[in-house]
């Protein structure tokens, strides 16, 4: 059954989480989002360095130029629209269909004294309520997953920007060919996290090329985040009494064993793009 804007809506509201995998903010800290490691000796932690490395990324994309507007499409808990706003000198707007993400948001931004930087809005990716050409910038940090149409947003985001605009995107993807093993995998990620479809390489290349965007860089950069999933693994492993309060035995253990499934199935890959509005 395809996943709809309702069901990404209510995953991340709180209504249709199961134990582990609905309190990843307490297992991973406030970036919902992988992390990035530079070499392979880095240590496993803190995940939020790694996480905060893989913003810093999109940020270095970007390079968003102080003053600019930037839309982050499918914000989260905006914990990564903020950072881009104070890094950059930017304004942001941050758009999620999660009402609970929105007010968390918020409460980050008055929290860190930004309310003069960002705003954060309930809105449809497929369907933006901004008028054309008004913004400078836009990212998408794991968001194109959630999207029924792909190709959709990414013409709603073609008329948003302003011509020379820079988009950023990082994404969750499939690679090829896909073995049992890799499909069982999978099927599993997108039915737990509500992902509606997994992109390619030559589905972004071929995306932003019919919706008006050039200069496409496409950076697999698997290698630098697949640590995530172990990390995750070892951290819920590490607070085991502690999650038992949520979840039972056998949960754990089918997280934990998913997690470390997910890190050696080398049809999960992550991409790295960037692009710039005709």
């Amino acid at each position: 059954m395809a996943v709809s804007t309702d069901d990404v809506a209510s995953f991340y509201d709180g209504t249709d989480k199961f134990s582990l995998a609905g309190r990843i903010e307490d297992l991973w800290g406030a970036n919902l989002h992988y992390g990035y490691w530079d070499n392979d000796s880095d240590e496993d932690g803190p995940s939020v360095e790694a996480t905060d490395r893989l913003t810093d990324l999109m940020i270095s994309g970007l390079n968003a130029q102080p003053g600019q507007r930037v839309l982050d499409i499918g914000c989260g808990n905006g914990n990564p629209t903020l950072r881009l706003a104070r890094a950059g000198d930017v304004h942001v707007v941050g758009i999620t269909v999660s009402s609970q993400q929105v007010g968390l948001a918020r409460a980050r931004t008055v929290e860190l004294g930004l309310i003069d930087r960002a705003e954060f809005l309930l809105a449809d990716a497929m369907e933006m309520p901004f008028s054309g050409a008004s913004f400078d910038a836009a990212w998408a940090l794991e968001s194109m997953l959630h999207m029924p149409d792909r190709g959709q947003v990414l013409a709603e985001t073609a008329r948003v920007l302003r011509p020379g605009g820079r988009l950023a995107i990082a994404d969750v993807v499939e690679r090829g060919p896909v073995g049992p093993e890799g499909k069982e995998v999978l099927d599993h990620m997108r039915a737990t996290y509500k992902i509606h479809s997994l992109g390619t390489v030559d589905e972004y290349r071929e995306l932003l090329g019919a919706n008006d965007f050039g200069e496409v860089e496409i950076t697999d950069i698997t290698d630098r985040v697949v640590r995530t999933s172990l990390v995750l693994a070892t951290v819920v492993e590490s607070k085991r009494a502690e999650f038992l309060a949520h979840a039972t035995e056998q949960e754990i253990d089918a997280f934990i064993g998913y997690m470390r499934r997910s890190a050696a199935t080398p049809e999960i890959g992550y991409l790295f793009i960037t692009a710039t509005r005709r």
